[in-house]
């Protein structure tokens, strides 16, 4: 593609699509590179790098003082060998995978590879499930099904409720120390005292493709966590394939600040494999978008100059104000920055073209902001964008090495996968495994997407919403949820941080929305509590104007929003309503708050539930 001067240079692969249309509407996608040879397994790249940077820093955390404590490349292969050996010693196996239930951590990286590397799988669980949950449902369900030989937590006080509700028989339990309350728990100190014997050579070396790496729980729209298994293969192909995509990665070791979390695959199969892979260094980030955590991400911004700036949307939603109101900030951010790179939810167009302004302004050139699509059981890339495209929601091609199948679907075309970057099944649960693929072997993703361009296959694919969400209103007209929630969301910027859309089966469209209350303050003044903010007339006047405006721009009834109710409840954990990275799951809210659904759709609706017309800014409703 032409150099656009106003890009900075960063260089990324030509797009070289293959495509097949069938004569039944499917339309096949390839990718004419072929897929790069990768290691037997993912530990290969640690060696590498020991001995090709041993003094470079690999990770760094926060200690207790507030200073880095980092990990060489060559200390993490001496460490992570002693873990192998205390792993095997006590007679861990691949048969039982070891579980870890806190956030990311120097130990908790030598714990899974040393796991990983003589092939025990690993298994990071969400610390949500211990932390934020009342009845710890979730982990007894893993605990049960998965039956996890060992269970690291990083302290134990904070996770004794939930290691109370585990059953526990026959289970081996680590922390970062001891802790009087639990005698019989092994520390990282127990597990590092052992010196490697010819045992770890001897299983590494049976570790090849095919060994189960990872146990990622994911749950789907409802349910129990399913266990995806991620197979050195998966990893080691998904890796090879980003780095062809992106060979600028191979120039200069990359640097992040990180906080994804790791029992999800942006977290711990793209953001820790590629820096993994090029020999980069990872700021172990313990901030997050959250209330009473942003802090600590930007001081950890402040200390250190990222290459690449990775998160999902949430994460720059919160992240760019404080961007935007110090240029000396933004500098420090931008001025060395190669590409910026979001996944887990589709981007609104105003933080977009906020991130532009900030690059344009603070880096003096343009920079690539891309996205990619797939999931946890595509290890995690399948479409990918890689180059610097103008195409807001745009997720790519195919990475070398994948094959992506589009089938018609309710006016949609529904993605699926192939590839050896897809998982093979779910762990212990063949009854799934048959389910998740069709009869050519390609994973069915559950995801729709459209051409940018359909007379310029280059310009690639974008998300165009779960099949799953979409519905048909009364008229029989479908409502594609995906870009409506975004496209509203971003009209009414700041005030709504997601929304969830109703109208199945109804005759007209609309919003559950969960306010974003710092967005909401700016516009009311003063500290409100949350009920308080949701009744304020300004917000109501505000909102109602963005939503009426939004109207008379989008004047179908598949797009207009008729209907608005604010809620103060919080997306449930338990409820499996929202994910770590942020992400609500549209059909959990809509089943557990179906309440609220029937007071938005009552014919003689009360005070707090009222019209949003195209030409009037009406009250918007307030819910508890």
């Amino acid at each position: 593609m032409p150099l656009d001067p106003s890009v900075a240079p960063i260089r990324l692969a030509e797009p070289t699509p293959t495509i097949e249309r069938r004569a039944n509407g499917e339309i096949v996608i390839g990718n004419a590179a072929s897929l790069a040879a990768y290691p037997a397994q993912l530990s290969d790249h640690l060696r590498r790098w020991a001995k090709e940077a041993p003094d470079r820093t690999f990770l760094a955390e926060r200690d207790q003082a507030g200073d880095w404590r980092r990990l060489s490349y060559a200390d993490a292969v001496t460490l992570i060998d002693r873990v192998s050996q205390a792993l095997l010693e006590r007679g861990h196996g691949a048969e039982r995978p070891v579980a870890a239930l806190s956030d990311n951590s120097i130990n908790m990286a030598l714990l899974k590879f040393g796991a990983m590397q003589v092939g025990i799988p690993f298994m990071p669980i969400s610390p949500a499930y211990s932390l934020m949950s009342e009845n710890f449902a979730k982990l007894k369900y893993i605990a049960e099904a998965f039956k996890p030989s060992l269970i690291y937590v990083s302290a134990l006080k904070p996770f004794a409720r939930a290691l109370a509700a585990m059953p526990r028989g026959g289970v081996t339990l680590l922390a970062d120390a001891a802790d009087t309350d639990f005698p019989d728990a092994l520390t990282f100190a127990d597990l590092l005292a052992s010196a490697p014997d010819d045992r770890v050579a001897r299983h590494y070396r049976t570790v090849g493709p095919d060994s189960i790496a990872k146990i990622l729980l994911t749950s789907g729209s409802t349910g129990m966590p399913k266990g995806v298994i991620n197979t050195q293969r998966m990893m080691g192909a998904n890796g090879a394939g980003i780095d062809q995509a992106w060979p600028f990665l191979a120039e200069r070791p990359p640097v992040i600040v990180d906080w994804l979390p790791w029992n999800h695959t942006f977290g711990t199969n793209f953001n820790l494999n590629q820096i993994l892979r090029n020999g980069g260094t990872m700021y172990i980030d313990a901030g997050k978008p959250a209330p009473g955590k942003l802090d600590i991400t930007l001081a950890n911004l402040r200390a250190v100059r990222p290459t690449l700036l990775f998160n999902v949307p949430r994460g720059f939603d919160m992240v760019i104000p404080a961007l935007e109101a110090d240029d000396d900030f933004a500098r420090h951010v931008f001025g060395d920055l190669d590409v910026i790179f979001y996944a887990g939810a589709a981007l609104p167009p105003h933080l977009w073209t906020r991130l532009d302004a900030l690059a344009v302004k603070h880096r003096g050139a343009r920079l690539p902001i891309l996205s990619s699509l797939g999931s946890t059981e595509t290890a995690p890339v399948a479409s990918f964008c890689h180059w610097h495209a103008q195409d807001i929601g745009g997720v790519g091609l195919p990475v070398p090495g994948t094959s992506i199948k589009l089938v018609p679907d309710g006016g949609k075309l529904e993605m699926r996968v192939k590839g050896e970057n897809v998982t093979p099944g779910y762990y212990g649960r063949p009854d799934l495994t048959q389910d998740a693929f069709d009869e050519e072997g390609y994973f069915k993703l559950g995801d729709a997407v459209t051409f940018v361009d359909p007379a310029q296959l280059t310009r690639g694919l974008r998300f165009d919403g779960r099949v799953s969400e979409n519905f048909k209103l009364s008229s029989g007209t479908w409502v594609a949820v995906g870009d409506l929630r975004v496209s509203a969301v971003s009209a009414a910027a700041p005030m709504i941080q997601d929304a969830v859309v109703t109208g199945h089966n109804r005759s007209e469209v609309g919003l559950l929305v969960f306010p974003n209350v710092a967005g909401c303050q700016s516009v009311c003044g003063g500290t409100l509590s949350p009920q308080e903010l949701i009744a304020h007339p300004a917000l109501h006047a505000k909102l109602g104007e963005a939503l009426s405006a939004f109207n008379r721009a989008n004047p179908g009834s598949s797009r207009s929003i008729a209907r608005v109710l604010l809620m103060t409840e919080p997306p449930s954990i338990d409820g499996n309503e929202i994910t770590d990275k942020g992400y609500i799951n549209q059909r959990a809210v809509l089943e557990r708050r179906a309440a609220l659904i029937e007071r938005l759709y009552d014919a003689a609706p009360s005070p707090d539930v009222l019209v949003v017309a195209a030409d009037a800014a009406p009250p918007i409703a307030a819910s508890a």
